[in-house]
Order: C-alpha cells, then structure tokens, then sequence
C-alpha cells in the first residue's frame, strides 16, 4: 500500500536512474515523441543527452501542446517577501542562518504598502514568500498577512515553510491559491551537505509535504528543484515521478513546475553543475510533452533574452518586476535579497514583449468572491 510519495521513492535508485538516462539512444527518442501517453521513463528519455539533437522537433510539439491546453495565455504575478528569518542553514540562500544579515518581518502596515504598490501596477497574484522561521513567521502571522492581501488581490499564493496537514487545512479554509514547495534535490545522500542545520535537514518531512497538501486539497501545488545543485537530468525525473503520484492521488488539485537556477547570493555556493539555455529548454518541452495540463512557471532568475526565448515554448505562467527581500518595493529596496534577479524589467515591458510575440498577459483566473 502506498501511503505517501516515500514509498514511491524507496522503489528507486539515483545511480539506476541515471545510468539509465545517459545510456538512452537516439531511436528510443524517437519512439518516445510519436507516444501520446508518457511515463516517467519517457520522460527521462526525453531529458537524455540522446535527445539534444532532437530540440527543434521537441519545441514544435511543446508549442502546439501548450496552445492546444492554454491557448495564448500568460499568467502574471509577483513574489511578496515578508520576512527573512530562517532557522535553516542552506549552503545556496542568501538568508540562511548563518549568514550575518539583518533579519526584517513586515507587520501589517508594511504589508499593506507592498501591497498597494503591487496593486496599482495592475498585479492580482501575489506569491508570499517568508523564510523558514516557526517562530516568527508561524501559521498565525500567514493567516493574518493573507487576511490583508484578500483585500487588494485575487489570487495569493505562498512559498513558505513546510507545515502540518492541520495548518494547511486551515490555509484551504483561507481560499489559498497555491502551495509551493521545492525539494532543492532528490539526492538523499547528498542532501544533507546543502541543509546541515534546521527542520529543512529532514530530507522525508520535507519530502511528503506535496501529500499533506494534497491531502488538505489545497487548488494548486508547486513542484521543482534547485538547477545546479546535482545532475539535473536525474533531479528532474524524480520531480517528474512525484508530479506523476500527485496528479493521480490528488486528482482536485493543479500542478505547476518552476525552474529555479542557482543564482548569486551573499554567502551562498556557487553551482555545482550546470545547465546550459538549450538544455534548460529541452528540460521545458520534456516536461509539456510528458505532461501536457501541468502549468510551467519562468522566473526573473533568468536573463531577460533569454525569458523572451523562453516564454513561448510551454511555459505558462512567469513572475515580473520581482524582489526578492522583505519590503523590497517600497520600504527597503536595497536590504540583502535572496537571490540575485537577472530580468530587471517593468511589469509594462513584460507585457509589451508578450503582445510581440502574440501573447495575452493575464492577471486574474480566480476570484476569492466565489468561494466565501
């Protein structure tokens, strides 16, 4: 019996899954793009060395995939940071606790007037993102933050600490819109040295918070993994095999994909291996073939060339004008970030660049006042 995703996990091993992707050959790529339904191992074999020389084919059917479920759409949003403090010490975040930097957590005025900013440049999805701090940025402190962001938006997302079912539960009650939350990597035997310290270092909690999400029935869960960390090929298909359990066991919720690169940060590790743009692209269209309803989201991580390049191969939803520290947009724009942005753009230039490509910006598909 399958209770959660760990017994789908026990059932693989990382140096199996990864001799079997860098031994694939170019007839099985073949086969595999004239499939209408793939398995994980398709997958894989979609994100192989093999099938590089593949891309162009692999774009036009990930075009025509996202068309056909999407249409034209872009969805855009913003991320909210509201706090800073973090009990985890993560080799690759710039608010890790060991990092010496002033720690700030918004109160509800500061929250307010982040949020009007937002507001007025159009945005109705916000992405609260918090450091992973039990103590000061509890279920309590979220529940009252979304309490004042349902005033100005329709959409609210988070990105924080993993939580009880019971706690998000209590979030579904709220009308939250979407969950986030990365595994940073599969690689149980090196997990450990990226999280040495913090509930961030249970390397099984974290990875069955997607159930306990799920279980709470939560509209959308948010997968991914952090680019640059280990093999991304390998990384990749165990996402790929989570996101595979979760739509079929919690079959009410959406599903969404990030792709987060290691981006410079003050006391954070350098990549340790690295995707290059073509293969970050293939990893984009193998993900719409092999799932062609799960929403694919494009971060200002990445160049702004590069997200023009991008943003019309499967993707479905990207972030604009983002910061990424607490107060960013109107109280303390230079305090230290996360992570440093690569596409410094406005939110009227994004939207510019997706009318060129025949693209349509949408901010809103749903509605807080249906559901209270």
């Amino acid at each position: 019996m399958v209770n959660s995703f760990k017994d789908i996990f026990a059932q693989y091993k990382w140096e199996d899954i990864k001799d079997f992707i860098y031994s694939t050959k170019p007839h099985q790529v073949k086969e595999v793009l004239q499939k209408n339904e793939l398995t994980p191992n398709d997958f894989a074999i979609l994100i192989s060395p093999a099938a590089k020389t593949f891309l162009p084919q692999m774009i036009q059917k990930s075009q025509y995939l996202t068309r056909q479920r999407f249409g034209k759409n872009i969805w855009l949003f913003a991320p909210l940071y509201l706090s800073n403090e973090c009990k985890n010490i993560c080799t690759y975040c710039g608010f890790s606790f060991n990092n010496k930097i002033p720690r700030k957590t918004l109160n509800d005025n500061e929250i307010r007037q982040e949020a009007e900013f937002l507001k007025k440049k159009g945005f109705e999805h916000v992405l609260i993102v918090t450091g992973e701090d039990n103590q000061n940025v509890h279920v309590d402190y979220l529940n009252n933050a979304i309490d004042i962001l349902k005033n100005y938006f329709s959409n609210i997302s988070i990105e924080v600490q993993p939580l009880e079912y019971e706690e998000y539960q209590l979030l579904a009650q709220k009308n939250i819109y979407a969950v986030l939350v990365y595994q940073e990597t599969y690689n149980i035997n090196n997990y450990k040295q990226y999280h040495p310290k913090g509930k961030k270092s249970n390397f099984y909690y974290r990875l069955e918070t997607p159930d306990r999400i799920g279980k709470a029935e939560i509209h959308k869960i948010g997968l991914g993994v952090l680019l640059g960390l280990e093999d991304w090929r390998v990384d990749s298909f165990f996402t790929a095999l989570h996101l595979n359990y979760l739509q079929k066991k919690y079959w009410k919720s959406r599903f969404s994909i990030s792709f987060p690169r290691i981006r410079p940060a003050i006391g954070a590790i350098q990549e340790n291996i690295h995707i290059q743009d073509e293969e970050l692209k293939q990893l984009v269209c193998a993900y719409r073939i092999f799932n062609p309803d799960v929403e694919l989201s494009l971060s200002t991580r990445e160049r702004a060339e590069f997200r023009d390049e991008l943003v019309d191969i499967g993707f479905t939803t990207m972030s604009a004008e983002s910061k990424t520290n607490p107060g960013g947009y109107t109280i303390e724009p230079t305090s230290l970030e996360q992570f440093e942005i690569d596409d410094h753009r406005s939110l009227e230039e994004i939207i510019q660049v997706l009318k060129n490509k025949g693209l349509e910006a949408v901010f809103k598909d749903w509605e807080y006042a249906l559901f209270d």
